[in-house]
């Protein structure tokens, strides 16, 4: 009798368990994404055409910003330094799995960090003090850096350094194998992605059963596939089309503050963008409160040509008013008193893009500027048009203020995006780098923002406060950038 009822206490415990599993992960979340690298699409995170929306569903980095930007643990559970930041300690979370059932371990976080560096990844400036990753014991790992280094977590956080399976730099392009919530089931970068929820994950299982996301080029299409319920969420989306959603039972939506931005790029190493004095007159001739809100209705934050977000501590508050006068006498010291021309190249990819160039067009004109736009295709813009255009339109999400400098206008860098050389800006952000008191730090960092202001090939208006909208069965999305969402956590009714 006793077995008997042993038995039935055990399936009926069983149905319980499979029950609140098929609870836990059920339903179909649909999203996006604009395939703006065509071909070269892939889901390694350190390469340029890294798939974003599959990484940050697959992968876990050490050290991530919690819900409040704070550097928090993840697959590192905490960390400590040396008395002068050259050398630190990362114990890793014991118990995590990769999707193909292996292990996490030291070897893996060595293998993580080292491949950035030999391959040259643009992440690579960010952890590029980082001499060698030594593994102490199989949950351990010791960092020693060329230098002092205090803000070594908080470099970390960058959105693609993720821990990968030791020795899978030949496959991993192609299985985005990760630790994450997620696993590919499908990898179709022209079509449907198919991720499916991990049910070993560390924070618990997923929400939602599965992830598709859905190769959509064009962003009024991107809109149109929300509101027919092809997709259910979108992540980039004009301001000026909330009125669509809002009052509409069927969608939710969100205003995020980021550090994201939207910019205009001039390479500093071709006429008549190699003199300064000329990329400062065209930056000076922009009002970008004006310009902010005829373009995002206001949902930005006006910014002086630097990539540091408001939040962060490190941030220079500069002020950059339109000054028409400024920009004419600049142009003439330049030696062209009668201004100057040129072309951008703006697309569809990103919804911004044609009407901040429109708009910059009107305002620069008093200052003798000619702006001609010339709007092309989406696909393959990355690989046609930026980088290879005099001028054209770029986008950056938000990074720390030390990687954001030194990933896009360090002399080295790999997308230093207007070809900027200044040996003395190199210089500084080096020296911020090892210094140690932070007022001192921070002193430097903001005095690197202010030669950008002087100098930049770089057009940074605003930065960017996000709409997201939702369908109206989406449940528990955090309310934050896009790297500090806890995927696992969403659910579909």
């Amino acid at each position: 009798m006793k077995n008997f009822i042993k038995v039935i206490f055990i399936s009926f415990f069983s149905i319980i368990i499979s029950f609140s599993y098929s609870y836990a992960s059920s339903g179909v979340f649909k999203v996006s994404h604009d395939l703006g690298f065509g071909k070269d699409t892939n889901l390694d995170p350190i390469t340029k055409g890294r798939l974003f929306q599959v990484i940050e569903k697959t992968m876990n980095r050490l050290v991530r910003n919690d819900l409040n930007g704070v550097p928090s643990p993840s697959l590192a559970t905490s960390w400590s330094a040396n008395a002068d930041a050259s050398e630190w300690t990362f114990n890793l979370r014991k118990g995590v799995k990769f999707h193909d059932g292996s292990d996490f371990d030291a070897e893996d976080v060595k293998f993580s960090l080292m491949r950035v560096s030999a391959n040259k990844s643009p992440a690579a400036k960010g952890i590029s003090m980082i001499e060698s990753v030594e593994v102490v014991d199989s949950h351990t790992v010791k960092m020693k850096l060329s230098t002092s280094f205090a803000d070594l977590p908080l470099n970390l956080t960058d959105y693609r350094l993720r821990m990968l399976p030791s020795g899978s730099e030949d496959t991993i392009a192609k299985t985005g194998i990760g630790t994450g919530p997620f696993m590919v089931d499908k990898f179709d970068a022209e079509g449907t992605t198919i991720l499916k929820a991990n049910p070993d994950y560390w924070e618990g299982a997923p929400g939602v059963a599965e992830v598709h996301i859905i190769a959509i080029s064009d962003s009024q299409a991107r809109v149109q596939a929300l509101l027919s319920g092809q997709i259910d969420m979108l992540r980039v989306i004009d301001y000026k089309q909330k009125p669509i959603f809002e009052g509409n039972s069927k969608f939710k939506h969100h205003v995020i503050p980021t550090g994201n931005w939207r910019g205009m790029v001039m390479r500093t190493d071709l006429e008549p963008f190699k003199d300064a004095r000329v990329r400062k007159a065209v930056r000076m001739a922009v009002d970008r409160q004006a310009l902010a809100d005829l373009v995002t209705g206001g949902a930005a934050e006006v910014t002086c040509d630097h990539p540091v977000m408001k939040s962060d501590q490190y941030r220079a508050d500069l002020s950059c008013p339109q000054d028409i006068e400024g920009a004419k006498k600049l142009l003439a010291d330049a030696g062209y008193p009668d201004g100057i021309e040129f072309t951008v190249y703006p697309s569809s990819l990103e919804p911004t893009w044609t009407p901040i160039a429109e708009v910059v067009q009107q305002q620069v004109a008093a200052a003798g500027i000619k702006v001609n736009i010339q709007v092309v295709p989406s696909d393959g813009y990355w690989n046609d048009i930026w980088l290879k255009k005099p001028v054209a339109m770029t986008r950056w999400n938000q990074r720390p203020a030390d990687q954001a400098l030194n990933e896009i206008y360090h002399s080295s860098a790999k997308w230093n995006e207007s070809l900027y050389k200044n040996a003395a800006f190199d210089s500084l952000l080096g020296m911020a780098r090892k210094e140690l008191d932070f007022e001192k730090r921070k002193a430097m960092y903001q005095a690197a923002q202010n030669v950008l202001w002087e100098e930049s090939g770089t057009l940074i208006p605003y930065t960017v406060s996000k709409l997201i909208v939702t369908t109206a069965r989406v449940n528990n999305l955090d309310e934050v950038e896009n790297w500090s969402v806890r995927w696992h956590k969403v659910t579909v009714d």
